[in-house]
């Protein structure tokens, strides 16, 4: 029963699914049931299906071990919908699949899914503007000129540029690097160090680079407390305070100095029920719909661990700013719970971290259209975000100084073009030029301490130990 491990790259979710529907078709084990006195070839009971399943996807790695049994059912609700499986009447159609008795079998051929069409988008190349082109609707010809009156030196200056003595005057515009040209950097450089990661030819399939906002990339970096939590500047998309209070008292359990509401037996239970009510009904998942396929081609590389934090990483700076923030607040509750052994069981029969993944998979990531494996697809996300949220939500300092570099060059080639004789009294020499902008200094290998002292020599008495 071997799963093969499914990379990054387009339609990571449908090949999924026909990959696992092609193993279950092709070891699922059949043989002989009687059911009322009637016996049938070829089928399996709808338990025993369970169990091979179960077991199929716990071993897979592109799913896990966290594969929960009620998961495993509610994959099968879906194979039966689409008539991978149908009972042994040959019905199907509808999702009423139950771990029993039933009986099942496989029908002549199941379907697998056609990889979705979907536009190709446009890459879009930044075009900085070039120092020797003017600005848009400006041209040597709408430059106005006062009428003069010609008398004998005036000609003498015309002719003199006629014939080549004297040079003609020109207007020079100067440009600017603006503020859009930055983020258009920053944009740009983003999505190319992602799919550097991703290993792949072209982000298109993956996601929309229209959708992506500049600014939520450098609001992402720069606008962070000290604990690295994104500051926003619009208060009214922030969490409201009763679920914030909420998250706090579960998250600090059972230290609530912020609640002031009287605690009974079963408290917790109601609060965390109202923190997963309020998730639970949000609009849009926070990982966003469009960048759904890029969060689940990324899914590809948690064999590579480095590499799935680091492109996490990149796709966690894409999201806006509030939703980066809820997801940062939401993950590090659902770590202190799962860590806190004074905190009492939140459901019976149901352990903390896998109660936290269930509760809160969807409301992470889900496709805003069906996609049949997003569930555990999801719950596989959340596992990874929980163990390595603090990681994950860092700010890529590697990314953030190559970008800073980037753009204080184009300013100082900037100013070089625009002022060349300044810059070049500023700096006659290459050498001038190098004491204030140095290279950067390679960083040099930690010098070990026992490299420093002399190997053990045997202590030998010397004349200042003397009398």
């Amino acid at each position: 029963m071997e799963h093969r491990i499914v990379g990054p790259g387009p339609y990571r979710a449908t090949k999924l699914w026909n990959e696992t529907i092609e193993l279950f078709r092709a070891r699922m084990p059949l043989r002989k049931h009687r059911c009322r006195f009637k016996r049938y070839e070829h089928c399996f009971t709808a338990a025993e299906a369970v169990d091979w399943l179960h077991e199929l996807l716990r071993c897979s790695q592109n799913f896990g071990p966290e594969v929960t049994r009620k998961q495993t059912v509610q994959l099968l609700k879906k194979f039966l919908k689409n008539h991978v499986i149908e009972d042994i009447k040959g019905k199907w159609g509808q999702e009423d699949f139950e771990d029993n008795r039933h009986l099942y079998r496989f029908p002549p051929s199941s379907p697998l899914k056609p990889y979705p069409k979907k536009p190709s988008y446009q890459k879009d190349i930044i075009k900085f503007p070039e120092w020797n082109d003017p600005p848009p609707g400006t041209s040597q010809e709408n430059i106005p000129v006062k009428p003069i009156v010609m008398n004998s030196e005036m000609w003498y200056k015309r002719h003199s540029i006629a014939i080549g003595e004297v040079p003609a005057c020109r207007l020079v515009h100067r440009r600017q690097l603006t503020e859009a040209n930055v983020e258009e950097i920053w944009k740009s450089m983003t999505l190319s160090h992602l799919q550097k990661v991703l290993g792949l030819n072209s982000l298109e399939e993956v996601l929309d680079s229209k959708l992506i906002n500049s600014k939520f990339i450098m609001h992402n970096v720069y606008n962070v407390s000290k604990q690295g939590v994104v500051i926003l500047d619009d208060k009214s998309k922030e969490l409201p305070h009763w679920v914030l209070s909420a998250m706090k008292c579960l998250a600090n359990w059972p230290n609530c100095s912020d609640w002031k509401q009287p605690m009974y037996l079963g408290f917790e239970k109601d609060v965390f029920k109202t923190i997963a009510d309020y998730y639970g009904h949000l609009k849009e998942p926070l990982l966003t719909f469009h960048l759904f396929d890029a969060f689940v081609s990324v899914l590809g590389l948690l064999q590579k661990e480095n590499m799935a934090v680091e492109a996490f990483q990149m796709c966690c700076l894409l999201l806006p700013p509030e939703n980066r923030r809820k997801l940062q607040l939401l993950l590090r509750m659902m770590t202190r719970i799962c860590l806190n052994k004074d905190m009492p069981p939140l459901c019976e029969g149901l352990g903390t971290r896998t109660l936290m993944v269930q509760t809160f998979s969807r409301c992470i990531l889900c496709s805003k259209d069906e996609v049949d494996l997003d569930e555990l697809l999801a719950a596989r996300l959340v596992t990874f975000l929980m163990d390595n949220y603090q990681e994950i939500l860092k700010v890529p300092v590697a990314l953030q100084t190559s970008i800073e570099e980037r753009v204080a060059h184009l300013r100082r080639v900037q100013f070089q073009k625009s002022y060349p004789e300044v810059y070049l009294q500023r700096f006659p020499t290459p050498e001038s030029e190098t004491l204030l902008f140095p290279e950067k200094p390679k960083p040099k290998p930690p010098l070990l301490l026992w490299a420093l002292k002399k190997p053990f020599q045997p202590f030998q008495r010397t004349r200042s130990f003397r009398m």
